[in-house]
């Protein structure tokens, strides 16, 4: 008879930490290799896997900002005026995006955790909110905007935490944060070139009769949906099977991940309410869901960033020239970031840093109407607040890291809740070009990412120390399996 899976909290964690630990043995084909032919083994299939799965998210994450934020330069193309809504109304239109993309998240990698088939499901999604983006041409009045942003939202939920799960099943935490920031570069490059797209498409305006913000809208989404069908036949489906990669090249990738996390994947062992309590009831989930609130709390900047830089004074399209560049530069810096803490195997000090430099270019916007010092705070917000961030998504896939439906729970769930400063902090963006209000929030809210960012690493030090003891560290620490194998935080 099949053994009945615990139904509660305690009994979980009692048949968890009861498990008879064991020493991982490495694949007898692996063990057979030399030094420098294992070494070598893992370069190629570490480079092979990333040119598969890498440039494929990043064109998705591009895609996927250019489908959500096209709306702010719509609204520079007279999307107000043609649809005659108020500028409430198309902040609500901001804002409602993200009531779906916060409720569908955590459900969405709850799934995602589970089936056999996550980059069938990631392409999936891809295709149907490419197509919602599409059918946003057709729009004529704020209440089929409205409805088509709250699809919008419901169905893009899916991407951003499926994706940062997705990577967890193929790099371990010494290759994460940089897989991480490569693929939110795919954000800043749709927030830099969407605009440059954006000048290029509005030159469509009036041809066979559509306003350029209309096709703006069809061609970000008809091109959406058709790479998406493209995708489905690239992204693995799981750690077993990579296309370009041999068996042994696989069995290396899978082993790599056990090695680091002291014991194989466990994802069988648990049902997805399990992973959620055992998410919900972790303090390191708060810890740095509190970090990452307050990190995006300043990011909302972005969904104004095209009107805050318009505050500088220029025509349209300089205005959308000079949005570019703080996202190229975001970029750099991401990776840089990204590099160096997997190198360092370091934390919390990649948070703080960037952060540091947040708080400093909030108080030049604060504190000057000169053009200049106004733009060099624009140019280095996104890459300071956007590394810290990345990051810190980093921190929770390694710090909350197994059973797997748990890791999955936790990453979506810090993810929503993070997000929610895109629905209230639309409105903190009044009284151009200053934006006092906004700009003073940012820099409160930085000083709170940097309390509990420092919080965090205080929490996980303590726990290392006692597992380097010999201590029971309780109901959310690591397994037996990762104990036995030496598993330790990084903080």
């Amino acid at each position: 008879m099949e053994d009945a899976k615990p139904d509660n909290l305690s009994e979980l964690v009692e048949n968890a930490h009861a498990e008879e630990p064991a020493a991982l043995l490495m694949p007898a084909n692996l063990a057979a290799l030399t030094k420098d032919e294992y070494e070598k083994l893992g370069k190629t299939a570490t480079l092979k896997m990333d040119c598969v799965i890498m440039p494929t998210l990043v064109i998705m994450f591009i895609l996927n900002f250019l489908d959500r934020q096209n709306l702010a330069s719509a609204k520079l193309a007279g999307l107000e005026e043609d649809l005659g809504i108020s500028d409430v109304q198309y902040q609500t239109c901001v804002s409602i995006l993200f009531v779906g993309y916060i409720l569908l998240q955590v459900p969405s990698n709850l799934v995602l955790g589970k089936i056999k088939w996550p980059g069938i499901y990631i392409c999936s999604g891809m295709a149907v909110w490419g197509a919602i983006s599409a059918l946003m041409s057709t729009v004529h009045s704020f209440g089929g905007l409205l409805a088509a942003r709250i699809f919008l939202g419901v169905v893009e939920a899916i991407f951003f935490p499926g994706a940062l799960y997705f990577l967890s099943l193929f790099y371990n935490r010494k290759q994460y944060a940089l897989r991480a920031a490569i693929l939110y570069s795919g954000s800043q490059l749709g927030n830099a070139f969407g605009t440059l797209f954006a000048i290029g498409v509005l030159r469509l305006d009036g041809q066979h009769g559509l306003a350029g913000w209309r096709w703006l809208f069809l061609i970000e989404g008809v091109l959406t949906t058709g790479l998406a069908f493209v995708f489905a036949f690239i992204l693995p489906n799981s750690n077993q099977k990579i296309l370009g990669l041999s068996k042994i090249e696989c069995d290396w990738v899978q082993w790599n991940l056990a090695e680091d996390q002291g014991q194989n994947n466990n994802s069988e062992e648990i049902s997805n309410k399990q992973g959620f309590i055992l998410a919900v009831t972790d303090p390191k989930t708060w810890l740095l869901t509190g970090t990452l609130y307050s990190t995006f709390i300043v990011s909302a900047l972005t969904n104004f960033f095209p009107s805050v830089v318009g505050g500088l004074g220029f025509d349209r399209t300089t205005t959308y020239g000079l949005t570019a560049p703080p996202f190229v530069l975001s970029v750099i810096v991401m990776l840089i970031i990204g590099f160096h803490s997997d190198r360092k195997q370091e934390r919390w000090l990649h948070i703080v840093a960037p952060l540091i430099i947040t708080a400093v270019a909030n108080i030049i916007a604060l504190s000057t109407l000169n053009i200049a010092a106004r733009y060099v705070a624009i140019l280095i917000l996104p890459g300071s607040f956007y590394s810290a961030a990345v990051v810190t998504l980093s921190w929770v896939s390694n710090s909350v890291s197994q059973p797997a439906p748990k890791r999955a729970a936790a990453i979506a769930l810090v993810n929503a809740i993070c997000n929610t400063p895109n629905i209230w902090g639309s409105y903190l963006y009044f009284g151009a070009p200053r934006y006092v209000v906004a700009f003073i929030v940012n820099l409160v809210a930085t000083g709170l990412a940097i309390g509990f960012a420092t919080a965090t690493r205080i929490y996980l030090r303590r726990q290392n120390a006692r597992l380097d003891r010999g201590e029971d560290i309780g109901k959310q620490g690591p397994t037996a399996a990762q104990i036995a194998n030496g598993f330790r935080y990084i903080i």
